[in-house]
């Protein structure tokens, strides 16, 4: 298994690179799209890989980071989940807020992601939850129409989702969604 490159980027189009390593191969790697953005062409690059075979391919995807490699495995461990889905989350998020994702049951995090339904964001949340020390909490997923509103309200301000949820989590359930919504900046804003 290949779990390392070093090298030089010679090559990006799109999310796919190419890596030149000092024995002058070059590696054809899948990369999200936070090391492309950090990487230049003829810049020295050393990430994390992980190699996906399959009978007519051999494919390689590249992470900046212990962390997002660590997590894209354990996103291979759910049922449904294959390489390019598990890809795709790491592409659009990090490590970290998945795993606060994850801890609080989050399934409009998941949701939010391209390609992944509902069905298949419960799915990792009940299979991932307890590798990292927290109980699944069904009641914690599902959100109310109106609590939808408020943090997709709070999105459209430029708020990111794991405080809006945090300050929803602290309102009183009978206010309105306008009443959330102000409170929520308030708190989230400390005013």
């Amino acid at each position: 298994m290949i779990g390392k490159i070093k090298g030089t980027l010679i090559e990006i189009s799109g999310n796919e690179s190419l890596i030149e390593t000092s024995s002058g191969v070059s590696y054809q790697v899948f990369l999200p799209p936070s090391v492309i953005l950090n990487s230049k062409l003829g810049e020295k690059i050393d990430i994390y890989t992980y190699l996906q075979v399959k009978e007519d391919a051999h494919t390689l995807f590249g992470f900046s980071n212990k962390s997002d490699y660590n997590i894209f495995k354990l996103l291979l461990s759910v049922d449904g989940v294959g390489p390019k889905l598990a890809f795709t989350i790491i592409s659009f998020t990090n490590s970290h807020d998945i795993e606060t994702a994850i801890r609080t049951s989050d399934v409009t995090y998941f949701n939010a992601i391209p390609g992944i339904g509902k069905k298949t964001a419960q799915k990792i949340l009940l299979e991932l939850s307890g590798k990292f020390d927290s109980e699944f909490n069904i009641n914690k997923m599902t959100l109310s129409e109106n609590d939808n509103l408020v943090i997709q309200a709070l999105l459209s301000l430029g708020f990111d989702r794991r405080s809006a949820h945090r300050a929803l989590s602290q309102l009183e359930p009978t206010f309105s969604v306008e009443d959330k919504i102000k409170h929520a900046i308030k708190k989230m804003t400390n005013k």
